[in-house]
């Protein structure tokens, strides 16, 4: 029996959205978005926006290799996320808690974050290089939220269906804020030029590290995708290392990117991203929300 062209998508998107979402995503996506009651973000609002659009692809890859210039951060996600031995499974974790806190009801979200909460309570440690740290201390909180928000709102100027304007660029950066705070983060940045002027300062305690450009490798070069998807995976990993800031290709070990490169790369994120935007549907927010 021939398919339909809406059919090949259809199995695409969804298989694609199982993939991300975990084997109990249909059953999440239901609940997420089909219980009734008051949610934090409206219709429309900028978060609903940029977690919604499959530019969230390229802005979740480069959120994780931001995120691993911290050693603190690093650490305690190869000592305690399994990224490595469950890759899957932590991904469908963290787009299941982005999901939620952006479309979900409020007290699904608030027991979201109480979850979140609990489990970084009880990740501690010491870096190799002898620095302890704690999942739950604000100021690393503010770390990851910082390279987060500042990946998701690049990658979706770039790549967005609907990219923000400059004002709503500062609203999707003020609503983030407040999942940020609600989790125990501190001085949580709420517009554009307070996101740049944070991740300046974290500068100075970013790093190279085995770890990090350990997880750059296994991130960009042992993927854990079947081999029939590798090609398009290859396409957002080079469109995430392309948009990186400058001055973090040393620190990871990884090539910069001339000015041919920059413009293949784009384009190479363009092609990936609308193609995973037309398995799921373009407007469909319920199967792209919460892939970072």
């Amino acid at each position: 029996m021939v398919q339909s062209l809406a059919d090949v998508r259809d199995r695409a998107g969804t298989a694609l959205f199982l993939r991300v979402a975990g084997p109990d995503g249909l059953a999440s996506r239901e609940r997420i978005h089909g219980t009734p009651g008051p949610r934090w973000f409206p219709p429309g609002s900028a978060i609903r926006t940029v977690h919604g659009d499959a530019s969230m692809f390229v802005g979740g890859m480069r959120a994780l290799l931001l995120q691993s210039l911290h050693p603190a951060a690093m650490a305690a996600v190869a000592a305690h996320s399994g990224y490595r031995g469950d890759p899957w499974g932590r991904l469908a974790r963290t787009s299941t808690f982005l999901a939620v806190t952006t479309f979900g009801t409020i007290d699904d979200a608030t027991a979201a974050i109480e979850r979140v909460r609990w489990v970084h309570e009880r990740i501690r440690g010491v870096t190799p290089e002898g620095l302890a740290y704690f999942a739950g201390d604000p100021a690393l909180l503010r770390w990851v939220h910082v390279a987060e928000v500042d990946s998701f709102l690049r990658a979706h100027r770039v790549y967005g269906q609907r990219p923000l304007d400059a004002a709503g660029a500062d609203e999707y950066v003020a609503q983030a804020s407040r999942v940020a705070v609600e989790l125990g983060a501190e001085r949580v940045p709420e517009s554009v030029a307070e996101l740049a002027k944070a991740l300046e300062e974290f500068r100075p305690e970013l790093a190279p590290s085995t770890a990090a450009r350990d997880a750059a490798d296994f991130l960009l070069h042992e993927p854990p995708v079947p081999r029939s998807l590798r090609p398009g995976y290859a396409l957002l990993a080079r469109a995430a290392v392309a948009s990186m800031p400058p001055w973090t290709f040393e620190l990871l070990g990884l090539d910069r990117p001339g000015p041919v490169g920059l413009s293949a790369s784009r384009t190479a994120g363009a092609v990936a991203t609308r193609s995973i935007r037309w398995m799921l549907g373009p407007d469909d927010a319920s199967r792209v929300a919460g892939v970072g």
